[in-house]
């Protein structure tokens, strides 16, 4: 196998790659998956591993990759600061500042959107750096496979030096035996992912903001101890876009109050609060905060009279007994353009009936 000459490489000899995910997206798949297409089929050395919580679903990830030729090390095993290319999952996750942290002139940006790379540059205000835009999550609603599969496929072809049946063979290699019924879907959306990629050219102006490529943190900037000086930051997480198609759609007057859901959700979905239950005071579920709530589906499992049953979101944009958590901080105003939709699944569920829109 001959060894690829990289376009581009730091001063250390690294062409390298950073993830920006939320758990439920296949992030760390995806960055294994480039791993090992480096190693096995591009005659490269690389090196991947992936940054996330104890509870990964919802919760921020990212992905981290080194090429470098095969005859030299990878001494390097921290978090890549400087990417050549970042990609991006989820649009959402733009808000968050330290998204764009440490990119150059020289960095490459891949993100799921469906907006045209024009239009999201300039809702993003994103300023001089090469832009590409690849509508993953409609891909895979189309393959039925998932927003992981489709985004590799874009990666590939965005980094400019990975041919399409490579990067096929890599999904045949990672999900084949594992997931065979998924397989030609998966294959699918590589493809379409590898194909739908699309390009604009930004150019710096008046109007856009220079991006602070200032690392924010490390262990020269850490606060002595490792303390964290920003306790009680999930609040601020907007988990909707880890939901893959489904949600947790609630039919009240099927509700005991037995408070199942409430215990077993990781988020403090469930709103309740006093009233009245067949003539008794007690606490009532009002609701649920669709804004923390990631799709987990325990609730679904866990509720005896099916007054939660699992729903397409596509079918329910206006959800019902949507309340958000009073105690915590107030809904962001990106919220509602950002939330999950579509149906996304290479599963196979079996539908034994539906109910009010929902699946039981």
């Amino acid at each position: 196998m001959a060894t690829l000459q990289l376009p581009i490489t730091n001063e250390s000899g690294y062409y390298e790659i950073r993830l920006e995910s939320i758990g439920g997206l296949g992030a760390n798949l995806c960055a294994k998956m480039l791993g090992q297409l480096g190693m096995n089929y591009l005659g490269l050395n690389s090196a991947c591993f992936s940054s996330y919580g104890s509870e990964k679903t919802g919760t921020p990830v990212k992905g981290y990759i080194r090429y470098c030729r095969m005859e030299q090390e990878i001494r390097v095993h921290s978090p890549v600061v400087h990417p050549h290319l970042l990609v991006v999952f989820h649009e959402a996750l733009l808000e968050n500042p330290h998204t764009m942290e440490g990119i150059d002139e020289q960095s490459q940006i891949l993100l799921n959107t469906n907006l045209s790379p024009g239009l999201a540059a300039e809702k993003y205000n994103l300023s001089p750096h090469q832009l590409y835009c690849v509508p993953a999550q409609r891909i895979a609603m189309k393959s039925a496979s998932r927003i992981n599969v489709v985004m590799l496929g874009a990666i590939g072809r965005v980094m400019g030096f990975v041919e399409e049946e490579l990067l096929l063979q890599i999904c045949k290699d990672a999900l084949g035996k594992k997931y065979p019924d998924a397989l030609q879907g998966n294959l699918e959306g590589v493809r379409d992912g590898f194909h739908q990629v699309m390009q604009s050219q930004i150019f710096s102006n008046s109007s856009t903001k220079s991006v602070d490529s200032t690392v924010g943190w490390g262990y020269q900037t850490a606060p002595m101890g490792g303390i964290n000086p920003c306790f009680g930051n999930s609040v601020t997480n907007d988990l909707s876009p880890s939901r893959q198609g489904y949600f947790p759609l609630f039919i009240k007057e099927r509700c005991i109050n037995c408070a199942k859901c409430d215990m077993t959700c990781p988020d403090m979905v469930f709103q309740f609060q006093k009233g009245e239950y067949q003539g008794r005071e007690m606490m009532v579920n009002m609701g649920l905060d669709y804004y923390h709530c990631k799709g987990c589906m325990r609730c679904v499992s866990i509720c005896p009279t099916n007054a939660l049953v699992a729903a397409k979101e596509s079918e329910h944009p206006d959800k019902p007994y949507f309340i958000t958590n009073q105690e915590l901080i107030r809904t962001p105003d990106y919220y509602e353009e950002s939330g999950a939709d579509g149906y996304i699944t290479s599963e196979s569920y079996l539908t034994e009936k539906r109910l009010d829109g929902g699946e039981v």
